[in-house]
């Protein structure tokens, strides 16, 4: 980002806080004089009809008499009468019959005065036209006054183009105008992200400088956002809040949702217990944002006990209220409550269906997930683009393909296609179930794309495999002016790692500060360790690490553990093991990664001793599981799955598919085992795994056009991409597994992985 030069201080303070000069006041008189007579002296019968209309509302009446006066060529004489009918069409949301009214503006060659060039200003920013807006910012010279400078500013920032809205801000400074509350609100707003962060914090230090900040609530507010916002800093926030005198409800509420959002729920819950304790009552919102962090929290005792304050205060029937208890209770995992609580709504609204259908999507809860779609058919509330997200969010998180496609079929029959937060919903959804050309197609199909459409696409490439498409839409994406994010980065570099192109990789993690001024997170750095770890290059991974600007998390050192697993480098896995229970003693990856080290080596003494101090410590492996999709049921497997109903018809054919395969060339890799067995027993337990069982549910249950989609919530092991490499290769079965790394596209015995440290 450029450097901003603010002026002075002494050159532009006024004599008072939040008090213009006498110099300034000339310049803002045309602005202080907004409230406009009703009725003047008319001309015309055409004119004194219009302003008729408008005095009794009827503002579409009023624009059709303007409309057939031009058509008789007569105009209203007096630019009052615009500059009625421009406001009157922003504060109605009527734009188009706004941009109609400047069309005859500009018909009658009247010369507009700066309050119909301030409501044209606010008119084209409303309608997302910065463009436009800023040509007629320009075009009034000397007629600029404080609110053209507000309006304009406010129209960047709302725009996007916040960093134009704060150069707006220190133009209007050196042109010696004085921001006011409404104007510091504005240019705020525009720098509450973490790329304009370091603005922001230079305007705070100016505004306090200047003395214009003495509490305002509005100020404030912004203030709390953007610092909460743009960089998680709520220490700073709390300051703030601890400036602002005259604390409402919207300053508590403000701050209570905020450290929510940010991932500090307990935070929300004990500032609420100190708001109840004041003068200042909560209210719907207030109790919304509490539950929805108890729900966070996974703790539905102490959300019973907030919505009991909502009963006692008179909010317990509120529907705003109601909705944040189903939210709460779906998070904690009690859908029973959460229902009940949709049930007793004394008025169900579609942000009630969306908060349980997106509740039973969560817990994978698919039949009530229809019942309830089917009720809003019925009861005419109409279905939202977000009830659709919300339902592919749902099947996409199991893999559901065949759910997935028939909400496809739904959205296709309402009218919801070019959607964008539905298309990318999608994108996500045929992407993570393992369909990366269905996701393609809805993206090249996209007429409105944005920076969460291109990601989506370049993280679907990246997760299934096909790093250098990743690339090319990523290059795609620059080359549409869409500018990427620390989200985009991540993509991009795991492209790069996923199948080694470390050249690559360096160059896009040194262009996203150089080029874009994104500051690089723990989650890039990690990306990076993943590159280099893979290359096998652990000395100067631990380097790379070491020479980080911050001390390196767990998440970094896990990386790196995995990386000396995979190339049986014990005593850098030791201390990268050290490294995460240093950080947090109980987590359980660290000794499983350290164990299956160990195992690899054949340490057993040491497998033994690391597994007693998990059990010492009650911590405990998460069990794998696989599972698939078959005619819209989800079948699921554990290792050695003998439950399911066709348990014989599945062991029977793997027996079958185990003697092709051995012909074929393959040999079971009996170090997958991380078990003290024999040979012969590795071999049987091989034959157990969970992703083996899947793919072969998938053989005898699904037609031999379609490909096999499989889904595992752990790593896939070595033997079974393998197997399942030389399963393809006698079936003739496109086979897809998802693990929790990536997707590997199988087919005629070769992955898409081409088996890069899988």
């Amino acid at each position: 980002m450029m450097a901003l030069s603010f002026p002075s201080p002494a050159i532009i303070s006024p004599p008072a806080p939040l008090k213009p000069s006498n110099s300034s006041s000339q310049k803002l008189s045309s602005s202080s004089s907004s409230t406009w007579p009703r009725f003047i002296k008319l001309e015309t019968h055409h004119t004194r009809l219009i302003h008729e209309h408008l005095k009794e509302g009827r503002l579409k009446n009023a624009v059709a008499a303007l409309d057939f006066a031009a058509q008789q060529g007569e105009y209203p004489y007096d630019i009052v009468t615009y500059s009625l009918l421009l406001k009157a069409c922003i504060r109605s949301r009527e734009f188009h019959l706004g941009k109609l009214v400047h069309s005859h503006l500009t018909q009658s060659r009247l010369d507009p005065d700066s309050v119909a060039l301030n409501s044209l200003i606010s008119l084209y920013a409303k309608c997302g036209d910065s463009s436009r807006a800023d040509a007629i910012f320009k075009s009034m010279g000397k007629e600029r006054d404080l609110v053209s400078w507000c309006a304009m500013i406010s129209c960047f920032a709302n725009c996007g183009r916040e960093f134009d809205a704060v150069h707006m801000f220190v133009e209007m400074l050196e042109c010696g105008f004085h921001p006011n509350e409404f104007c510091f609100t504005v240019v705020i707003r525009a720098c509450s992200n973490a790329e304009n962060l370091s603005t922001g914090k230079i305007i705070f230090g100016f505004l306090m400088k200047c003395g214009f900040f003495e509490g305002d609530v509005c100020v404030g507010c912004t203030l709390i956002d953007m610092f909460v916002k743009g960089g998680g800093d709520l220490d700073s926030a709390y300051k703030v809040f601890d400036k602002i005198a005259d604390r409402n409800v919207v300053t508590w509420t403000l701050k209570i949702t905020r450290c929510r959002q940010l991932g500090f729920p307990r935070d929300a819950v004990g500032l609420f217990s100190e708001m109840i304790q004041g003068p200042v009552a909560p209210n719907h919102f207030t109790f919304s944002s509490v539950l929805k962090a108890c729900g966070n929290l996974l703790n539905s005792y102490a959300g019973e006990q907030v919505y009991t304050h909502a009963v006692k205060r008179g909010l317990g029937l509120d529907n705003i209220v109601g909705n944040s208890l189903i939210i709460m209770y779906s998070r904690s995992g009690r859908m029973d409550e959460a229902r009940k609580a949709f049930e007793s709504l004394f008025e169900k609204n579609l942000v009630s269906y969306d908060s349980i259908i997106n509740a039973y999507a969560k817990n994978l809860n698919s039949e009530e997930r229809s019942e309830i779609l089917h009720e809003i058919e019925d009861t005419g509330v109409g279905v939202s683009a977000y009830t659709y997200a919300s339902l592919l969010s749902g099947a996409s998180s199991i893999g559901a393909i065949g759910k997935g496609e028939q909400i496809h079929g739904r959205i296709l029959k309402s009218g919801f296609e070019s959607n964008r937060c539905v298309c990318n919903a999608l994108i996500s959804m045929y992407s993570r179930c393992g369909n990366i050309e269905a996701a393609f197609q809805v993206f090249k199909e996209m007429r409105d794309k944005n920076f969460i459409s291109w990601t989506s696409m370049i993280t679907g490439f990246q997760k299934h495999g096909f790093a250098r498409r990743a690339l090319e839409i990523f290059r795609d994406m620059l080359q549409a002016g869409v500018k990427p994010n620390e989200i985009t980065y991540i993509a991009v570099l795991s492209a790069c790692s996923h199948v080694g192109l470390i050249s690559e990789g360096w160059k896009h993690f040194r262009s996203m500060s150089e080029e874009h001024g994104i500051v690089p997170r723990m989650e890039h750095f990690a990306c990076m360790v993943d590159l280099l770890g893979r290359s096998g290059s652990l000395i100067e991974t631990l380097e790379f690490i070491r020479s980080m600007p911050f001390m390196a998390d767990a998440m970094v050192w896990r990386t790196f553990l995995g990386a000396c697993r995979v190339h049986g480098d014990t005593e850098l896995g030791k201390h990268a093991a050290n490294m995460i229970l240093e950080r947090d003693p109980n987590d359980p990856a660290a000794y499983i990664l350290l164990s299956n080290l160990h195992a690899s080596a054949g340490q057993w003494k040491d497998v033994a001793e690391i597994r007693r101090s998990m059990k010492e410590r009650k911590l405990t492996k998460e069990a794998g599981c696989s599972w698939i999709e078959v005619e819209n049921e989800v079948h699921k497997f554990h290792v050695g799955e003998t439950s399911h109903p066709r348990a014989q018809e599945i062991y029977g054919e793997l027996d079958q598919l185990a003697l092709k395969i051995k012909e074929l060339g393959y040999v079971p890799d009996t170090s997958c085992v991380l078990h003290e067995l024999d040979e012969e027993q590795k071999v049987q337990y091989l034959f157990q795994h969970s992703e083996k069982i899947a793919v072969t549910f998938g053989l005898i249950s699904t037609s031999k056009s379609k490909p096999i989609r499989v889904f595992k919530n752990l790593r896939v092991c070595g033997d079974c991409h393998t197997a399942i490499k030389y399963i393809s290769a006698v079936t003739g079965r496109e086979i897809v597994l998802w693990d929790s790394n990536r997707f590997h596209h199988i087919k005629d015995g070769t992955c898409s992985c081409n088996d890069y440290w899988q």
